[in-house]
C-alpha cells in the first residue's frame, strides 16, 4: 500500500558518510539524528522523509528492494551492483570522487597501456601456462571491461583488506581498485594504467523506479530535495555584489552600468537609494554575477564611477522549477 512517508537511506560509515552529511547541511538539508549508536534520524525541510542509515553498498540493495525510496552511494557501487529497479536521479553530486581502475607493478616498465595489458596476458599464457591473475573486489566491472578491450586470459582473484599488496604478497599479477589520490598505489609501488579507467565516480543519488512512477509522496519529497540540490549548485556559480554609485538618477546610474553584460548582471541591477549626507546622489547597486567574472566585473564597476564594491557568496539561486526533476520527469514520462 501506498504511505506517505518516505525513507532515503544514507551511508553509515566510510569515505562517504561525513561527507554526505556535510552535503545536505550545506543543501539546507541536515540530518537530524538523536542518538549516534541508532540507525535512523530525520532530514531538515523535508518533514515527510525519514533517514536510514547503512553501508554504502546496502544502500544499493534497500532501494534496489524497495525497503527505501531514496538513497546516496557511490557511482562505482551502482556500476557494479545495480538493478533495473533502481535509477540514478544524479550522478554528480560533486564529492566523493574516486576512480575504479587498473594498476600494473612499476616493474613492468613496458606495461604503459591496455594494449600492452593484453600482450602480458598472452605471454602467461603462452610461456607460464596459466591466466593473468587480476585480484579486485569488483568482479562484474572487472570482468566486463577486460573483455571489451580485447583481455580474455585472465583470472580474478577475490581480494579483501589491503588489495594493493596483492601483487608484492604474490597471489595476483594486478588489480582493480579504487583510488582517489593515487597514494597508496605509488606506496606499494603500483601505477595506474592511463586508459584503464573502468568507472570516474562520485556520490550520487538513486532512487527506486517503481516508487517514483507510481507514488505521488516519493515524487514530492524527490523533488523537494532536487530543489535544494540545484539551488545550491547553482548558487555557488554565482556572487552578489553591493556596490556604492553617485550619479544624477537612479534612471542614469542604472542605464550607466547596465551597458555592459558584466555589470548588469544576473536579472539586471537593483538601485537602492543610500542617504549618506554628502550631497547629490548616491545608490546602492545589488547584482548577482558569475564567480569566474569577479575581478572583470569589479574593474568594470570601477571604470563606471563605483567607489566600494561588496562581495557576498550566494547560497542558493532557486529558478523557476528544479532542472533535474524535470529532467526526471521528461525520463520517466510522468507529469
Amino acid at each position: 500500500m501506498p504511505t506517505d512517508r518516505v525513507t532515503l537511506v544514507l551511508p553509515s560509515k566510510g569515505a562517504l558518510a561525513d561527507p554526505t552529511a556535510a552535503f545536505l547541511k550545506r543543501c539546507g538539508l541536515q540530518v537530524r539524528k538523536p542518538n549516534p549508536r541508532q540507525y535512523t534520524g530525520t532530514l531538515a525541510g523535508v518533514p515527510a522523509v525519514d533517514v536510514l542509515f547503512q553501508r554504502v553498498t546496502d544502500v544499493l540493495y534497500k532501494v534496489a528492494d524497495g525497503t527505501a525510496q531514496l538513497g546516496i552511494t557511490g557511482l562505482d557501487v551502482v556500476a557494479e551492483h545495480g538493478a533495473e529497479s533502481v535509477l540514478v536521479i544524479s550522478d554528480q553530486l560533486g564529492y566523493g570522487h574516486c576512480k575504479l581502475l587498473i594498476a600494473v607493478p612499476d616493474a613492468w616498465v613496458d606495461v604503459d597501456n591496455l594494449v600492452d595489458l593484453a600482450d602480458v596476458a598472452l605471454d602467461f599464457r603462452e610461456y607460464h601456462g596459466r591466466n593473468l591473475r587480476v585480484a579486485t573486489k569488483f568482479p562484474n566491472q572487472t570482468r566486463q571491461f577486460l573483455h571489451t578491450h580485447g583481455i580474455h586470459h585472465f583470472s580474478l582473484v577475490n581480494a579483501e583488506g589491503a588489495i594493493e599488496a596483492a601483487p608484492t604478497i604474490g597471489y595476483a599479477d594486478v588489480i582493480v581498485d579504487l583510488t582517489a589520490t593515487g597514494t597508496t598505489l605509488r606506496e606499494n609501488y603500483l601505477k595506474p594504467l592511463p586508459d584503464g579507467v573502468i568507472v570516474d565516480s562520485q556520490a550520487c543519488l538513486i532512487a527506486n523506479r517503481a516508487a517514483l512512477q507510481q507514488n505521488d509522496h516519493v515524487r514530492a519529497a524527490t523533488a523537494a530535495i532536487l530543489e535544494r540540490i540545484d539551488a545550491t549548485a547553482r548558487g555557488g556559480d554565482y556572487l552578489k555584489l553591493t556596490v556604492k554609485m553617485r550619479g544624477e538618477s537612479a534612471a542614469e546610474v542604472a542605464a550607466r552600468i547596465s551597458a555592459n553584460p558584466l555589470t548588469h548582471g544576473l536579472k539586471g541591477p537593483t538601485l537602492t537609494p543610500i542617504y549618506d549626507g554628502a550631497g547629490g546622489e548616491s545608490f546602492a547597486v545589488v547584482i548577482f554575477t558569475e564567480r569566474h567574472n569577479l575581478l572583470s566585473t569589479v574593474d568594470q564597476f570601477r571604470a563606471a564611477g563605483a567607489t566600494d564594491v561588496l562581495v557576498d557568496p550566494a547560497k542558493y539561486l532557486f529558478l523557476d522549477r528544479s532542472p533535474t526533476f524535470e529532467q526526471l520527469k521528461s525520463r520517466l514520462s510522468i507529469s
